[in-house]
Order: C-alpha cells, then sequence, then structure tokens
C-alpha cells in the first residue's frame, strides 16, 4: 500500500509518498480502508523529529482517520466488514490502510460524509477529556479558548456553546475571528492587536476564565495565569510557544487554580478506549442532530501532505485539513 512516511525529519517536503507493507490488524484491532486522514500539529512537531510514536505503533504520521472496516481481528465483536467508521489512532492514517484498536473505533455519526467524519476523533476526544472530563466546564462559565479558528478551537467553541457557557478565543485575523462568532464565541480577541487578559478582564467584568484551552505553552504560561478567575483551570495541550517558562505559585495559590498539562497519543489504549465511549456518549448525538460539526478548510491528495503541512504550517486555515489517499 501507499504510505507517507518520514525517511529524514525536516521540513514539509521531509513527507515521501512510498510504497509500504500492508498493516496486520492484532487480536483486539480492525483494519480500516482509509477513506481521509486528519492533519492535526502532532504531525508536523513528528515531521520535524520532536514526536516520535509511542512504541509498537506505525511510525507513519496521522492521528485520525475514517474509512471502511476491511477486516477484524479476532477478538473483535460489534462491528462488520464493511461498516463506515472513523478511528482515533496513535500513528499510521497517512496511509491507504491502518490497523485501529477497537476501543477507538466510532461509527460515522448520521448526516456526516465519510470524508468529512476524519476531522472529528482526534480533536473531539482532545475537546471532550480536557474541556469536560479533566476541567469539568459547567453552563455558565467562562471557557477561554486559544487558536479558535483551529480544528480543535471550532470543536471546542461548538461543545462549549451547547452545554451554555461562555465563550472567549483568540486569533490573528479578522477573517478567523469572524469564523469563531458564527460557531458561538462571544468575545473576541485579536492577539496580534489586543492583549488578551485585559480584553478578557474588561468583558467579564474581571471575573476572568474559568477554563483555558491553550496550544501554546510556556509564551502564554504568565498570562494565562493572569487570565484566569478564581478556581480556574488551566489546560496545556501543545507547545507552539516553548516548553520551559516561570511559574508564579503565589498566584496561582491566591487563586486557587490548577494549571493541568495533558497530552492524547501517549495514553494507553484503555484510556483512550474511556475518552472514545464518552464521546460517543455525549458528543455523538449533538453531531447525528447536526448541533455540532466538522469544520473543514480544505483537502488534498495523500501525494500532496506537504502542501497540506504547509497550510498548517503558515496557519492558513479554519479548522481542519484533510488527505485523501
Amino acid at each position: 500500500m501507499k504510505a507517507i512516511t518520514i525517511p529524514t525529519p525536516g521540513g514539509p517536503d521531509a513527507l515521501v509518498l512510498d510504497e509500504v507493507a500492508p498493516p496486520v490488524p492484532g487480536n483486539s484491532e480492525v483494519l480500516i480502508d482509509v477513506a481521509a486522514a486528519g492533519v492535526n500539529r502532532a504531525d508536523l512537531l513528528q515531521r520535524q523529529g520532536f514526536y516520535d510514536p509511542p512504541p509498537g505503533e506505525s511510525p507513519y504520521p496521522g492521528l485520525e482517520v475514517s474509512g471502511t472496516i476491511r477486516a477484524l481481528g479476532s477478538e473483535v465483536t460489534g462491528w462488520q466488514v464493511g461498516d463506515q467508521v472513523c478511528a482515533l489512532l496513535s500513528g499510521g492514517g497517512y496511509a491507504e490502510q491502518v490497523a485501529a484498536p477497537v476501543g477507538q473505533v466510532l461509527p460515522v455519526p448520521e448526516g456526516v460524509s465519510l470524508q468529512n467524519a476524519a476531522a472529528l476523533p482526534e480533536v473531539v476526544c482532545t475537546v471532550w477529556s480536557n474541556v469536560f472530563m479533566t476541567a469539568n466546564l459547567q453552563p455558565g462559565e467562562i471557557l477561554l479558548v486559544h487558536g479558535g479558528s483551529s480544528g480543535i478551537g471550532t470543536m471546542a467553541i461548538q461543545l462549549a456553546r451547547e452545554i451554555g457557557a461562555q465563550i472567549a478565543v483568540t486569533a490573528g485575523s479578522q477573517a478567523k475571528l469572524d469564523a469563531c462568532r458564527e460557531l458561538g464565541a462571544e468575545i473576541l480577541i485579536n492577539y496580534k492587536e489586543q492583549d488578551f487578559v485585559e480584553v478578557l478582564r474588561d468583558a467579564t467584568d474581571g471575573h476572568g476564565a474559568d477554563v483555558v484551552l491553550d496550544n501554546i505553552g510556556a509564551k502564554y504560561l504568565a498570562r494565562n495565569l493572569a487570565a484566569l478567575g478564581a478556581n480556574g483551570r488551566l489546560l496545556v495541550i501543545g507547545m507552539q510557544g516553548g516548553a520551559k517558562a516561570e511559574l508564579d505559585l503565589g498566584a496561582l495559590l491566591r487563586k486557587r487554580a490548577a494549571v493541568i498539562a495533558t497530552s492524547l497519543r501517549a495514553r494507553p489504549r484503555d484510556e483512550k478506549a474511556t475518552i472514545v465511549s464518552a464521546v460517543r456518549e455525549h458528543v455523538w448525538p449533538l453531531v447525528s442532530g447536526g448541533l455540532v460539526h466538522p469544520v473543514v478548510h480544505t483537502t488534498f491528495p495523500l501525494a500532496q501532505a506537504p502542501a497540506a503541512h504547509r497550510t498548517l504550517d503558515e496557519s492558513q486555515h479554519i479548522g481542519k485539513v484533510l488527505l485523501l489517499p
């Protein structure tokens, strides 16, 4: 089969379409003919040599796919060959076929195309596990989402809106902020022109954010803490702005706040299965009901994976970018 490989880490052109051996599903895995694969910033890090897959997982990039089940492992129940599914992966999605643990497989929601379903697993599982399972965002609370127009951002806005939270976002252009507003964001902050701490404080009468979903890391740590209200929860899910920064423990104590860093890819399969099960129970009805939808910016053929990565590198997108084998 054809798959994107990374012979030598580097820029987008490090992604090479090659002929590789097809995966063989394990006893508790399903083999999927891939219809589409989501492109995520974790893939960009892997391409650069900074984010290897967990031991024993596929060496190829790609953390989410949609497609059709081709074969079942000997211990798999509840699925049939020919079922249309999407799946959360630890790697291997940039390919014509991929083996997925059965606990990380989801049906394609009603009303969503097979192709666009690839835009769901990674972002929904990331948002649900962090904002809702870990931070326990409640109706009426204020959520600040950095990178509101990203795949994760567009999903976080929609899910927070559905539970009745107030949503603030940062983005780098008016077009991106307008897209966030259409999805339900109320406090719109252009991080290139405005200080999100000041804007948020003014917009919330000094309350600040109850939950902050942050993909920047070190660069925003101090300001994120300043933006938090009492009993606030800061969730760090990325390091686009660096990995090391000073933390003012005094400020953290005064606010009785929490800083939580999480990742999804490295979690054990049983933890991922728990998250996927919760997503199927709580989020899939919202998607099937048309209340929440994947936001897809554009698609590229698998062979044009370098162009897809450039789109993310240059932050040209609103929502998700997909690869089509």
